[in-house]
């Protein structure tokens, strides 16, 4: 299974985030996801950029950065200039999304649009041609730890079919839920990068974990 795997150091040791990050580089992970939450687009807050600044130089794999903020078009350049190399921004929360995808590219980031669990795979009809990365939320963005919710299953596949139709070459990414016994189903299905964030660093074994996620049987 040709997949991606990204850790969401939103499940980190935050007192010890860089032993944290040490390990996804020693780690077969593809990517680092991190979650930027402001308390306003969902109800918890994270971090933010001197967070991402700080980790940067010693960040070895592709840094996936999820903004579940409100008018994040204000902070675009901020966060590509921290270090995002992929900048993925909410469907409501841009009121011209297209011009919101546009600048990230321009910036030298992968642009990506996430999807909360209501919204309807066919807004992205217009858009998916442009994009680098489709994030389906697979729990309600803004704790982690939260359970699946199954109907992401269905939505994976209507998404891969309406990448197919457009002749997109979005990946599609799954956050929320994810561990060893979903995952299998998630890549067969269609999902090309998982996100996973308690799974990985609630492990006994975190590297393990990420192996075996990485390396799914079917």
């Amino acid at each position: 299974m040709n997949h991606l795997i990204a850790p969401s150091i939103l499940s980190a040791d935050f007192a010890n985030l860089g032993r944290d990050i040490e390990l996804i580089n020693k780690s077969e992970a593809d990517w680092i996801h991190v979650d930027v939450m402001d308390g306003r687009f969902v109800p918890n807050i994270s971090f933010g950029l001197p967070v991402i600044q700080a980790i940067r130089p010693i960040a070895e794999k592709l840094m996936d950065v999820h903004l579940m903020i409100v008018e994040p078009d204000h902070l675009l350049t901020d966060f590509a200039k921290a270090g995002a190399d992929s900048i993925t921004v909410h469907f409501e929360a841009c009121t011209h999304l297209h011009r919101s995808i546009q600048q990230i590219k321009s910036l030298g980031c992968e642009a990506g649009v996430a999807l909360n669990p209501h919204m309807p795979i066919h807004m992205l009809n217009d858009i998916i041609v442009d994009l680098d990365v489709v994030c389906l939320m697979s729990v309600n963005p803004g704790f982690g730890g939260q359970s699946f919710i199954e109907n992401t299953l269905n939505r994976i596949a209507e998404l891969k079919e309406l990448i197919l139709r457009k002749n997109s070459k979005a990946l599609i990414e799954i956050d929320g839920g994810v561990k060893p016994g979903n995952a299998s189903e998630l890549v067969e299905k269609g999902a090309n990068v998982l996100v996973a964030g308690s799974s990985v660093f609630k492990a006994e074994d975190p590297l393990q974990a990420i192996h075996s996620l990485k390396h799914l049987k079917p």
